[in-house]
């Protein structure tokens, strides 16, 4: 593993304060779930795996939201590819990247619906698309009592 570090002591100070939770995207959405009733718990941690966090959780549901930004977590879109200390760089962002294929699988192993999206993404479209998963998962709960499947 690379063990060098951020290129100065500016690049660090940047890192420690980006924002990890209730970052714009993520807000907007929460906001746009809870104008249409929906009811949630924030940044509860995986089950099993330490020191990480579901942005966005149903509990009842099994449904856990990540707003993951493009930047950090690799977007095909907008991710950019510092030139200073690119190597560590490189590393740190792959890192993220298989840690995030570790908690979906991890989670999805678990019988969780997983949705991820990027902080681009509409807030309107994000927040559309988790609605219909919990309201999926609501139909499938009510035919499950009802006897329909098993």
């Amino acid at each position: 593993m690379n063990t060098a570090k951020p290129s100065s002591s500016a690049v660090s100070g940047r890192m420690s304060r980006q924002a990890r939770r209730d970052t714009a995207p993520e807000v907007a959405v929460r906001k746009l779930l809870h104008a249409s009733g929906y009811r949630y718990r924030l940044n509860v941690r995986v089950p099993d795996i330490p020191r990480r966090t579901i942005d966005i959780v149903f509990p009842k549901a099994k449904i856990a939201v990540f707003m993951d930004g493009c930047f950090w977590h690799g977007c095909p879109e907008h991710a950019t590819h510092p030139k200073a200390n690119a190597a560590w760089w490189r590393e740190k962002l792959d890192r993220n990247m298989a840690r995030d294929r570790e908690t979906t699988d991890h989670l999805t192993e678990l019988g969780w619906v997983v949705l991820r999206f990027w902080e681009h993404e509409a807030p309107g479209v994000v927040a559309d698309l988790v609605a219909a998963a919990v309201i999926r998962s609501r139909a499938d709960d009510d035919q499950r009592l009802e006897g329909g499947t098993q």
